[in-house]
């Protein structure tokens, strides 16, 4: 009888439903590495990068082609993807900015259901990182070489001292990757984690190993469309934007005064002296685009040791991979370098994924996906509810070919940083439309110039015209799509709660511009 009670136990017991493993997360996370430079996105850069380790990504995951940031500078993007949230709910609106004391966010969700959390990296978030059980970060951008991080002991806000902090020797990427892998060994086995590894790469002043030292050394780059693009005369454009000339002079400054610039860059001096302007302009770009080629070719060096990582320890299949970056940036486009703007180079951001167990291998997402929505989806995948604080919409179906019918057919955009150069705006972009207003209120954000500007409307027609080289704002026949597309953008900005009712010198452009 013994026996037979026994047989019967173990037989419902199996019978049982079991809990499904919960899965790892490696979130790879990059600094400007714009997708025009990942290769898989086709462009002018494509035969030129190397991707080997992004194209492995892409071969057994899923590309996304319409990924889009909200506020397109790093801490606020940076914000957005851990809150799931716009700038004006988590505050983090410029640089330099932190989260609030106490406000949520996915790694603390995370962390409250039992996965070990950490990052390792740039956070650039100022304050002391909520949320995470283990952290070691740079302290503001951090530098490229022997990297100074900060940890919880001794911790400090802001920037740190000359002597203080822990200095690791080496490049800063190659040193992330090794010390994220160093802690992945120390993981308790029987839980899961969510492991953000986040590079300073490819951020201006574009620094790379000696390894790439002669890499496109004898090579002229193929140069964008709008590479000669001098000014707003030429497109119908608003504003000046921060051209290509601006960052040679920053070389110049770099050489004449090293002790005093705030940076060094790689390969100086580069003497522009005596060239015209079409001449000045191409040299500017050919040393800007290589010097970010090779700063990304080691992201995907160290992107490939990870991923050999995670197969020698057997835990690839269960553990989600994504890598993306928190914005795009011009590589000559317009004659701009930077980012910031609702154009495309800057406001798309390259996202791969890749989970074994669910995701389509090689396949390409073209829904509209925002960074607000990262939280959600790595909620999902945690098993999760549905977290109230996050704005954004988890994306898991739709990565396994199930889009919902109502999923969002445009996505709301708003940059905050104003000056007269780049102005404060908003927008909305669909799959063919693109409407902005550059507003020009600098609202008391840090940093912000308390010079205004006009505003001024631009909209584009990305279906005629995909490189954004004409603002066809005037053009009548686009005269009944703009109006709903105005209806649509106030809408969105309804819906996000972005309504501005703090801002009393808002007021009347929004009735001028809106109503």
């Amino acid at each position: 009888m013994r026996y037979l009670l026994i047989s019967l136990f173990l037989l419902i017991v199996g019978c049982q439903p079991q809990e499904e493993e919960r899965p790892n997360i490696l979130f790879i996370l990059s600094d400007d590495h714009t997708s025009q430079s990942w290769g898989i996105y086709g462009g002018h850069f494509k035969d030129y990068v190397k991707n080997q380790n992004i194209q492995r990504l892409a071969n057994e995951g899923v590309v996304l082609d319409n990924a889009f940031c909200t506020n397109s500078i790093c801490s606020p993007s940076r914000a957005a993807i851990l809150t799931g949230q716009y700038s004006h709910l988590n505050q983090v609106y410029t640089l330099r900015e932190s989260l609030p004391e106490g406000h949520p966010n996915i790694a603390k969700s995370l962390g409250s259901s039992g996965y070990q959390t950490a990052i390792i990296g740039k956070w650039h978030l100022d304050k002391q990182p909520e949320g995470f059980d283990y952290f070691k970060i740079l302290p503001g951008q951090g530098r490229y070489w022997d990297p100074v991080f900060k940890v919880k002991e001794d911790w400090q806000d802001g920037y740190i001292k000359e002597g203080e902090g822990i200095v690791h020797q080496g490049f800063s990427t190659d040193v992330i990757t090794d010390l994220t892998i160093e802690h992945l060994k120390k993981r308790q086995q029987d839980r899961p984690f969510m492991m953000v590894c986040s590079f300073k790469a490819t951020h201006e002043p574009f620094e790379y190993p000696e390894r790439y030292n002669d890499y496109l050394n004898n090579v002229k780059l193929p140069e964008p469309a709008s590479l000669y693009d001098f000014g707003k005369e030429t497109t119908g454009r608003s504003f000046k934007g921060q051209k290509l000339e601006k960052l040679g002079a920053r070389w110049d400054n770099a050489t004449k005064n090293p002790d005093k610039f705030w940076t060094s860059y790689p390969g100086l001096p580069y003497p522009l002296d005596g060239l015209d302007s079409i001449q000045k302009r191409s040299m500017i770009f050919q040393k800007l685009a290589k010097d970010f080629i090779r700063c990304g070719a080691a992201i995907d060096d160290n992107i490939g040791k990870l991923l050999d990582y995670l197969d020698e320890e057997g835990i690839a299949d269960n553990t989600i991979v994504i890598y993306t970056a928190d914005q795009g940036y011009f590589l000559g486009e317009h004659g701009f370098f930077d980012k910031r703007l609702i154009y495309e180079e800057s406001l798309r951001m390259p996202f791969v994924i890749r989970y074994p167990k669910e995701t389509m291998k090689g396949k390409r997402l073209d829904d509209i996906i925002l960074n607000i929505d990262f939280a959600a989806l790595l909620a999902d995948y945690a098993g999760l509810p549905s977290q109230d604080y996050i704005q954004g919409k988890s994306f898991r179906e739709n990565l396994k070919g199930n889009t919902a019918e109502d999923w969002r057919e445009q996505m709301y955009y708003r940059y905050w940083l104003h000056s007269p150069d780049r102005p404060a705006h908003f927008g909305i972009r669909n799959k063919r439309y693109k409407l902005a207003l550059f507003y020009g209120q600098g609202l008391n954000m840090y940093g912000s110039d308390s010079i205004t500007t006009r505003p001024a409307w631009e909209f584009y027609d990305l279906e005629e015209d995909p490189k954004e080289l004409r603002n066809a704002i005037n053009d009548s026949k686009y005269v009944e799509i703009i109006s709903k597309m105005k209806s649509e953008l106030k809408r969105q900005r309804d819906h996000f709660k972005d309504t501005d009712e703090n801002y009393p010198e808002m007021k009347t452009i929004l009735d001028e511009e809106l109503n």
